[in-house]
């Protein structure tokens, strides 16, 4: 057996070999010896079983195994040769030719490694910046909006038009070309006006109505309304406002905190604004983070550390990329592209730049997380999904059992171990104004 490896970069490399018919042969034959002392074969005791009665039995089975034997011997020694670990290796290798002629088997086995990464100076990437900066009348506008929040509605202590945030009341009954359509009409309907509960426009012609007016709204439903029937058409209603009702103030005092900070030693309206403000600080750093900071950061360090690549990694990130193409391309456009070998050469190498812009975030994202000692468990994933589920009204272990039979699972928690790894990098450097 002739060897001969090519290491192409750090991350790629290729072993050729030539593998004699000899070779296969007394393979071949280890294999057979061993099969007769398990083989069933009828008219022959269980271990008795003759090498010319096996080789018969299994002729292609055994050519296929002899043959792959070969080929797990040519790895071994190109990667003792390339003085490369097994364990060193990213994926399955791939046998990218395999000729085969009366005498002997021309093979290349392509190799990727993990790459080396150096993150030596991968902090002093990161520029400093000051933390938001929270203001009193922050704090105030967010805990008069819990206030109101809280606030019950309350019939009016003297007689007014409605107004916006007020409590409404109502009949109404919808038409269009005036005809009644389903589920346009309701009696004794309440309705906060403003909340966008309605369709745009109808709200905004009930304020100003008084109680025992009525009144005939017009409004329009949107084009992307979930009615085929109705979506674009201009409809009438028929509204009767039965009764308003307002907000009652509440106080903002030291009662009001201790509702809200129940269970707390502290149950001062000082505390609340304490927490209060560093919430608001919590939500103003998130969205510094996730708006700007955060990809800014990234782009950075894939600009600025450099490593090899390993390629099949690339090229499969290239096939999703493809894949999802060909999903919104018609009939017509696939045919020609599986019909011209360059055109979809051409359409293949236009999602390379890209891919390996992902690839290689993917590895710095990796080598970050051991460097700065984040790690996310199966538990910590399971309890995003299962949070995510509850906010969207969904049962949170069906949806856990789907994303696991698709596989999005790994790629769930790469997305956490990105944002923690991120996040504690830039925590790092944030400074006190």
């Amino acid at each position: 057996m002739k060897i001969k490896v090519n290491k192409i970069n750090s991350a790629n490399a290729e072993i050729e070999a030539e593998i004699s018919k000899e070779t296969i042969n007394s393979k071949l034959e280890k294999i057979a010896k061993e099969l007769t002392k398990t083989a069933s074969v009828q008219g022959f005791r269980k271990g008795k079983v003759p090498v010319a009665v096996v080789k018969k039995q299994y002729g292609e089975r055994l050519i296929q195994d002899a043959e792959s034997e070969a080929l797990r011997d040519v790895l071994n020694r190109g990667l003792d040769e390339l003085e490369v670990a097994m364990s060193a290796l990213i994926g399955e290798p791939n046998i990218s030719k395999f000729n085969k002629s009366d005498d002997k088997i021309e093979a290349t086995v392509k190799v990727a490694m993990r790459p080396q990464i150096n993150l030596e100076n991968y902090i002093e990437m990161v520029e400093e910046f000051d933390k938001p900066v929270i203001t009193d009348k922050e704090v105030d506008e967010r805990i008069e909006k819990i206030a109101d929040s809280q606030a019950k509605f309350v019939d009016l202590k003297r007689k007014r038009a409605a107004k916006d945030g007020d409590s409404v009341t109502i009949d109404f009954e919808g038409s269009i070309d005036g005809e009644l359509f389903e589920g346009g009409a309701a009696k004794e309907f309440a309705l906060v006006l403003g909340s966008g509960q309605f369709i745009p426009g109808f709200e905004d012609q009930i304020i100003g109505m008084k109680i025992g007016e009525e009144k005939v709204v017009k409004v329009t439903f949107p084009e992307n309304y979930g009615s085929d029937k109705l979506a674009g058409k201009d409809a009438e209603f028929k509204v009767t406002l039965h009764n308003i009702q307002e907000k009652e103030k509440v106080e903002i005092d030291d009662a009001f905190a201790e509702k809200l900070l129940a269970g707390q030693d502290d149950k001062s309206l000082e505390n609340l604004k304490a927490q209060v403000k560093a919430q608001l600080e919590n939500e103003a750093i998130g969205k510094l983070y996730n708006d700007e900071l955060k990809p800014a950061l990234l782009e950075t360090f894939v600009a600025n550390i450099n490593f090899d690549l390993p390629q099949f990694v690339v090229d499969q990130e290239i096939d999703v990329a493809l894949n999802k193409k060909a999903g919104t391309m018609s009939e017509d456009e696939i045919k020609e592209l599986r019909e011209d070998a360059a055109k979809l050469e051409a359409l293949r190498e236009s999602f390379r730049e890209e891919a390996e812009r992902s690839v290689k975030a993917t590895f710095i994202i990796d080598a970050l997380a051991t460097a700065e000692n984040i790690k996310v468990d199966e538990n910590e994933v399971m309890q995003i999904v299962y949070y995510e589920a509850m906010q969207m009204g969904q049962d949170p272990k069906e949806a856990y059992d789907k994303y696991k039979e698709a596989g999005y699972l790994p790629a769930i928690q790469m997305s956490m171990v990105e944002d923690k790894v991120l996040s504690q990098i830039l925590n790092s450097k944030m400074k006190e104004v």
